[in-house]
């Protein structure tokens, strides 16, 4: 009777398929010639089953080259099968066939690619969907494998895509084909890419025919800059990405939201600050809810692209852990950086005087390193025209103006001011020093003391500048009003969410103006007290700091004569920052004092910072604002959270000031989700902000998360150690007693949570003394030792050992007789069998971890041990055996002659061998080959 493929069924994908061909049977047939019959039966299921088991066809005659041919021949002809299903069974099967002959053919290259690659190609034109389907993803799991020759990437696959994406082409081929090219992008070389793929990606960015190509562009807009780099991504990319983001259709501008991040990471900072931040200003003011939404999740991971490991103190390692000190990597490339430009920042002072308020943590251990903390600060000077210093003034002249820049390609965001060298101010060129003066470490690391002697030129200059142009009128007052009837006007569709989107940004732009205002009244106060400084005989010998030079900044601001002095030449319109009062922000001590007594703008100057962009911060801060959730999204807090430690690291230690209401606030949100979200990243903020921020702030909160629902608490005892050990000791030792309370959770049959306080135990440890153990955690531990589920009693008897290692590490012996008399009561003499079956587990760990003297174990542990000899109970018994055989006798001080304690234990394994228990006389015979003790739990060995 011949076997055909008739006797098998549907499920036979787990066996081998090809098995009939080594069956003899009435047709004579050689298998060559047997698998070409059933390749070409009009049996549709007998092609089926062949294209389903071409790789064991293969295994079988690939050792013999005619053979192979032969069968190479019969899958090209059955890749022309009229049947799509067959050709479908093929195609899956091409990827693990070429892996396959990959690695058992040295002929492998020229088999693939004369048999093989052409099957792939010609099924990405296939006329059935499901096979062009299957053709491309064995393509891309081809490409992924490293299996296509570059040549035939070149020649063969991206004609046939470019030709398939082509204007003309078919609507339903295209975005096939567009969607394959931007999955190929990461696989290919970055030439490949930039020179074959780029130009006709940039042109389905702008299909006006299909928005789902141009769906698909923006979906995997960041992984097309990945692939080509920063450069054609600037040059290139970035002008689709502005068209994308302003398309008509939302769903297009939604996408773009959401790869944000992935598109700011391949940009340079001037890119990204200048031109990316102003358009995600626009995102998350779009019209459209989805939008604004997509744009808020996506606003805490932008912001973190703006992260500068020198900047902040810390920086990421490979395996995700945050460290402290700057990586050799940017000490190296930061060394190389010039030195000899200046960039004032306005808001640098600002952030130069709370970090006296809150001295950072970063312990530098060596010069180099603090080098690398200077020169890595954003170093540029540029020329600077008139309409930058204008920007103060212009900055509320009309609603309209003001949205509509939001959008434009800026230079300098957010309060940068650039100035040149070769300005022609009194004292500038002799105070714009080279970068080592300006940035040295001990300006870097305190508040500088200014040199007010070289101030006092430059002021007395501006004062008799001012008197000049008092006369000029001041447009503050004109702008105000008229935002004001503009304001008055929307009030009347007020409940419109578009409509309250352009009331923040009007109120906004009417709070800058006032503090404008403000501004300079705060100047005219500081000119009027120059004059009684020059009675006074201050002496400084410290360089010019950039406090300095930020003071040269407003005097050159506010005094509208010296403008005339600044050049026309041409540069890019500044970004308004949603809060101007930043551009007059001085170091001295006394516009310092004149600032302090105005309380209306004590809050906004708190959130001001030089990092990010301030608008971009004004909207991370307000996600916490109850209005968003309801016209934006009811989640919007929980992504706050989720993304504060990355704003954190970015903005540094020194910023913690901008981001600390914030937190309090999500820290004390209704929404447990939100409060859990904070709980497992507080040991990550804790190493960003230091033991002293950390001490002052975080403490609090996390002291509330301690008493908070199981679902938060769970958070915080998960990383329980990581915090602890970050506190000082003191402060550590406050939490001895806390800890207790971990025991108890509002669910008793959640037996995870006090698994996973047993493993935080062991942990912990080595933050207290034998003392506070002793005292404290021994406890916990035995508490846990008497739990109801066995899981929770598995872990916390290796507690016990780790505790009774502490004691003997830390020559604490007299501790350690206490415990271990505690144990032989409370386990060897237990009423319950699981007790002593525990007994006996623990000294067998105490063996294998060698956590104490042998002669203390012998003494104290050993005679009760072998007690458990005539325990009642096999189970106990097993253990013991266990213990002895495997552990015990293995070790060199019981394989020594003469020892006195070997011929007691010996007479116990006599015992046990011949015990009535088969399992207790198995254990005790055989000696298993293990190094580790048996993990299953021992309830399990009834």
């Amino acid at each position: 009777m011949a076997v055909g493929f008739e006797d098998y069924g549907p499920d036979c994908d787990s066996m081998r398929i090809t098995a009939f061909l080594d069956i003899p049977g009435q047709d004579n047939l050689t298998p060559l010639a047997r698998l070409e019959k059933y390749a070409f039966s009009d049996n549709v299921f007998n092609r089926q089953i062949i294209a389903r088991g071409l790789l064991d066809v293969f295994r079988d005659f690939s050792n013999n080259e005619e053979d192979f041919l032969t069968v190479m021949e019969i899958v090209v002809r059955l890749s022309e099968d009229a049947e799509p299903t067959v050709r479908t069974e093929l195609m899956e099967q091409i990827p693990p066939i070429a892996i396959f002959l990959q690695e058992s053919r040295p002929k492998f290259p020229t088999a693939f690619f004369e048999y093989l690659m052409p099957i792939v190609v010609r099924y990405l034109t296939d006329v059935n969907n499901q096979v062009r389907k299957a053709g491309q993803e064995a393509l891309l799991i081809l490409l992924e494998q490293d299996l296509v020759a570059q040549s035939d990437i070149e020649n063969k696959v991206c004609p046939i895509l470019l030709d398939l994406s082509a204007p003309d082409s078919d609507d339903e081929y295209k975005v096939e084909a567009v969607n394959i090219i931007c999955k190929m992008a990461s696989m290919l070389s970055r030439t490949t890419v930039e020179h074959m793929l780029l130009p006709r990606f940039c042109e389905l960015c702008s299909d006006g025919k299909l928005f789902q190509v141009r769906k698909i562009c923006a979906a995997n807009f960041g992984d097309i800059c990945n692939a080509v780099g920063q450069e054609a991504t600037e040059r290139l990319l970035i002008p689709k990405f502005f068209e994308l983001c302003s398309d008509s259709v939302w769903g297009m501008r939604k996408a773009c939201a959401e790869c944000f991040m992935a598109v700011s990471y391949t940009t340079s900072p001037e890119v990204r600050r200048s031109k990316l931040s102003p358009l995600f200003i626009s995102l998350i003011s779009d019209t459209c809810r989805w939008v604004r939404q997509a744009a808020f999740q996506s606003l805490g991971p932008f912001i973190s692209t703006f992260a500068n490991p020198s900047s902040a103190g810390l920086y990421i390692r490979e395996d995700g852990t945050l460290s402290i000190r700057p990586s050799t990597q940017d000490v190296n490339s930061n060394s190389c950086q010039p030195s000899n430009n200046i960039t004032l920042i306005a808001s640098s002072t600002n952030a130069t005087s709370s970090s006296s308020e809150q001295p950072m943590e970063i312990k530098s251990e060596s010069s180099t390193e603090q080098t690398s903390a200077e020169v890595n600060t954003p170093l540029s000077v540029e020329n600077l025209n008139k309409d930058t210093w204008e920007a103060s003034s212009d900055c509320c002249t009309s609603p309209g103006e003001d949205l509509s820049r939001l959008s434009q390609d800026d230079k300098v965001v957010a309060g940068v001011v650039e100035v040149s060298k070769d300005s022609n101010f009194p004292g500038t060129n002799s105070r714009l020093q080279s970068a080592e003066d300006v940035f040295n470490t001990f300006l870097y690391w305190r508040p500088p003391l200014p040199d007010i002697s070289q101030d006092l030129e430059l002021l007395q200059f501006k004062t008799e500048k001012h008197k000049d142009s008092c006369s000029v009128p001041c447009n503050n007052c004109v702008a105000s009003s008229e935002i004001k009837k503009v304001l008055e006007s929307l009030q009347e569709h007020i409940d419109d969410p578009d409509v309250q989107v352009q009331v923040q940004v009007l109120s906004a732009a009417l709070r800058a103006a006032q503090f404008d205002s403000v501004g300079e009244c705060e100047t005219k106060k500081m000119e009027e007290s120059s004059g009684k400084l020059q009675n006074k005989n201050i002496s400084g010998e410290t360089a010019v700091s950039d406090a300095t030079c930020n003071q040269l900044e407003e005097d050159i601001l506010s005094s509208p004569a010296s403008q005339d002095d600044i050049s026309d030449e041409s540069t890019p319109s500044i970004l308004k920052s949603t809060d101007s009062g930043e551009q007059h922000r001085g170091t001295s001590v006394f516009l310092k004092k004149e600032q302090e007594n105005n309380p209306p703008f004590e809050d906004d100057k708190s959130k001001l910072q030089d990092i990010i962009p301030q608008p971009l911060l004004d909207q991370y801060l307000s996600m916490t604002d109850p209005a968003r959730a309801q016209t934006v999204d009811t989640e919007i807090a929980k992504h706050c959270a989720y993304s504060l430690p990355g704003v954190a690291l970015t903005l540094g230690r020194q910023n913690w000031h901008c981001l600390k209401d914030t937190y309090e606030t999500l820290a004390s949100d209704v929404q447990w989700k939100v409060r859990r979200t904070l709980a497992f990243s507080i040991h990550e903020l804790a190493v960003i902000l230091g033991d002293q921020l950390t001490a002052a702030d975080l403490v609090p909160i996390f002291n509330g998360f301690l008493k908070d629902l199981d679902e938060v608490r769970i958070g915080v005892l998960k990383h329980l150690y990581d915090f602890l050990k970050l506190l000082h000791a003191d402060k550590r030792r406050e939490y001895l007693y806390q800890l207790q309370e971990f025991v108890v959770t509002d669910n008793s049959r959640n037996w995870r949570f006090r698994y996973e306080l047993a493993e935080q135990l062991i942990l912990i440890l080595e933050l207290y003394n034998p003392n506070d153990v002793y005292d404290y955690l021994r406890h916990i531990a035995l508490t846990l030792c008497s739990d109801k589920v066995s899981e929770v009693r598995w872990i916390s008897f290796k507690l016990v050992v780790a505790i009774l290692q502490k004691f003997y590490a830390n020559n604490a012996s007299a501790l350690g007789l206490n415990f271990i008399n505690e144990l032989v009561v409370r386990f060897r003499h237990c009423s319950k069998w699981v007790g002593r079956q525990a007994f006996a587990f623990i000294c067998q760990a105490v063996v294998e971890e060698e956590c104490m003297p042998v002669d203390q174990f012998v003494e104290h542990l050993l005679p009760s041990l072998l007690s458990l000899a005539s325990d009642p109970v096999p189970n106990v018994r097993v253990l013991l055996a266990k213990a002895l055989r495997q552990t015990l006798l293995e070790k060199a001080y019981f394989k020594s002659v003469g020892n006195p304690h070997l011929e007691a234990a010996e007479e116990t394994i006599l015992a046990l061998q011949s015990d009535r228990d088969q399992d207790v006389s198995f254990f005790a015979t055989i000696k298993l080959k293990q190094n580790n003790m048996d993990n299953t739990p021992i309830e399990k060995q009834n």
